[in-house]
């Protein structure tokens, strides 16, 4: 599909009264698991383009064009709303929770198989089993307070193990910060890809740093704090991929665009007949407000999309499902891997005043006070043992105990073994 060539419809005959606004949530007992994540992903994706176009605003004193961006960012946010309220109201933040790290780890792992830029890929593995991580935890917490098995959450689709050891990634943020991408002589995917991971991470920051507070436990409340500020490492690590020297009506461009794509995706990938005509919906929308990006780029900067999209054909289709083998493998190759500067190192490979220990010695001076590990420890107990579901002991003998929560991986030099980080055949 080429969105370019479909027929928009007026702005104003976009907006919805609070009737059409309001949907019929999802059933929490019944509902695909994917389908609760694209709707997190889509919810996500709404946020970054209107945050994006609040900050182009501020930005410019054009009055006319901020009007412009006005409209069709109060349709963005209707949008987001709506979509948000497909969530039912006895849905626990906790059991939703769960979802945001199933789409992290399945969306990152369906982005990375198919990155041919080894950059990307790169950071894309390399934050993907902290979030498998992260998933390991709150589901451990989601046990241990309401004994709900996450699994279940998942479908058995995605492991619940663990990965990177949530200690190891508080890091330096200098060591977050990574090359950028040119959008001119990038292939589509790829800017794709750096769009679409970015919006996801941000709205999973932005999720924990709103529900932090609301967590009904004192352990719940650390657990949350702390890994929302490893989610602020990975969108510093996600954002600084994207190409930043694109105009602002380019990055408005590739926007809408990203956002066309990432519905139409949706509705060919959903099974839930009512929200794939949401995805429908909203892919008509999305298609009026590229052609308004595609008139303001004109109109501004004398430029056709073809000059910014050479090819406005989508690539095919992203399409969230089990990643298990993919996961396990990056797990095996690369779990004693740390972020440094521009590139990666194994732990053994930094020097002794490298800035990942100094940071490491400030956040986490001793184990006992990181609430990551305070949770598993609780679980073990009080159980005897760690929450999991695996389909095979860990690829990682370190990590294969479940009475004993390890927090040397990816932190000690010779905690575990790695190979390497490998690219895509183009």
């Amino acid at each position: 599909m080429n969105p370019f060539n479909e027929k928009p419809r007026p702005l104003i005959k976009l907006i919805q009264n609070w009737q059409q606004l309001y949907p019929k949530p999802y059933d929490k007992r019944e509902v695909d698991p994917y389908t609760k994540t694209r709707i997190i992903l889509m919810n996500g994706t709404e946020f970054e383009a209107n945050w994006f176009s609040h900050n182009f605003a501020r930005s410019v004193c054009d009055n006319d064009l901020r009007r412009e961006l006005a409209l069709t960012r109060d349709i963005e946010k209707q949008q987001q709303l709506k979509i948000s309220l497909l969530k039912p109201k006895d849905e626990s933040i906790l059991e939703h929770t769960v979802s945001y790290e199933q789409l992290a780890v399945d969306l990152t792992a369906e982005l990375a198989k198919r990155e041919l830029d080894c950059d990307v890929k790169t950071a894309l593995d390399f934050a993907l089993l902290e979030d498998f991580d992260h998933l390991y935890r709150y589901a451990n917490l989601l046990e241990g307070e309401r004994g709900i098995a996450a699994e279940w959450l998942v479908g058995r689709y995605t492991e619940i193990m663990p990965g990177r050891p949530t200690i190891s990634h508080h890091r330096h943020p200098f060591d977050n910060v990574k090359r950028c991408i040119n959008a001119k002589t990038s292939d589509v995917q790829t800017v794709l890809s750096t769009m679409i991971i970015t919006a996801a991470e941000q709205q999973t920051m932005n999720y924990y740093m709103n529900v932090t507070n609301f967590a009904t436990t004192d352990i719940g409340r650390r657990l949350y704090q702390e890994i929302a500020m490893v989610e602020e490492e990975h969108v510093s690590h996600y954002e600084s991929l994207m190409d930043a020297n694109a105009t602002p009506f380019e990055k408005l461009l590739w926007h809408e665009y990203c956002e066309c794509y990432l519905y139409w995706s949706a509705y060919m990938t959903e099974t839930d007949p009512y929200i794939k005509n949401l995805w429908e919906e909203n892919l008509s929308i999305e298609i009026s407000h590229l052609h308004k990006a595609v008139e303001l780029l004109q109109r501004y900067e004398g430029k056709e999309w073809q000059e910014v999209i050479p090819c406005g054909d989508f690539p095919a289709p992203i399409s969230l499902h089990e990643n298990i083998d993919y996961v396990r493998k990056i797990l095996s190759d690369t779990v004693q891997y740390t972020s440094l500067k521009d590139d990666y190192a194994r732990v053994k490979a930094l020097p002794d005043d490298a800035d990942f220990f100094i940071y490491q010695s400030i956040v986490n001076p001793t184990t006992d006070i990181v609430p990551s590990h305070n949770v598993i420890e609780g679980m073990i107990r009080r159980r005897g043992a760690d929450y999991r579901f695996q389909v095979a002991p860990s690829p990682i003998p370190e990590l294969r105990n479940r009475r004993e929560d390890n927090t040397s991986v990816g932190r000690k030099p010779n905690a575990a073994s790695s190979t390497d980080f490998t690219c895509n055949k183009l």
